[in-house]
């Protein structure tokens, strides 16, 4: 059992990664903004933060910024000399692209269980919307607001969730697909 468990991690670490899959976990992670310092430190090895903001026309505190937002998700890494000049110390950071398929098989993970959570809500719950669907509530909040709309002051009437209940199913079944045939590939 352990033997297969390091055969696999092997093959994590050598697993050619492409870009829309690392664009699609920064994104999810930390956001749009983030790709490019993210491209610009894939391949190269402690590159200084102020190299990195110089080479992509950026402020050096967006970029301070960006980079403890990635570094929060694992994603890259620093080492943190003294410059013996001036006394400051500068960050030389790495990008951690080991991580990237474990990041993606939490996401998906978190993503099944906020779906789970949500489908359940909607299986054990009755809805209510007005015609103009400014508000939905559950019957039990529609009953505090004698089922009157609180935006639009319209009469709510019981929404039929069935279509939601089926589109969740739908994501959560595609969604658990995906899980396991990541797995699979690994």
């Amino acid at each position: 059992m352990e033997q297969k468990q390091v055969l696999i991690e092997k093959k994590k670490t050598n697993m050619k990664l492409s870009k829309k899959f690392i664009e699609d976990v920064v994104v999810e992670l930390v956001g749009e903004e983030a790709l490019p310092i993210i491209f610009f430190l894939r391949g190269k090895s402690k590159i200084s933060e102020f190299i990195i903001a110089e080479e992509l026309d950026l402020e050096i505190h967006r970029t301070r910024n960006l980079l403890y937002r990635l570094y929060e998700h694992n994603l890259v890494f620093f080492l943190r000399k003294k410059d013996k000049i001036k006394g400051w110390y500068i960050c030389y950071w790495d990008f951690n692209e080991k991580i990237i398929p474990e990041a993606a098989e939490k996401i998906r993970l978190q993503k099944i269980e906020k779906i789970e959570e949500r489908l359940s809500k909607e299986e054990s719950n009755n809805f209510f919307m007005c015609k103009n669907a400014c508000a939905r509530m559950t019957f039990d909040k529609s009953v505090e607001f004698n089922f009157k709309c609180p935006e639009c002051g319209q009469i709510m009437n019981d929404q039929d969730n069935t279509r939601t209940i089926e589109f969740l199913q739908e994501k959560l079944k595609e969604l658990k697909k995906n899980t396991t045939h990541a797995k699979k590939k690994v």
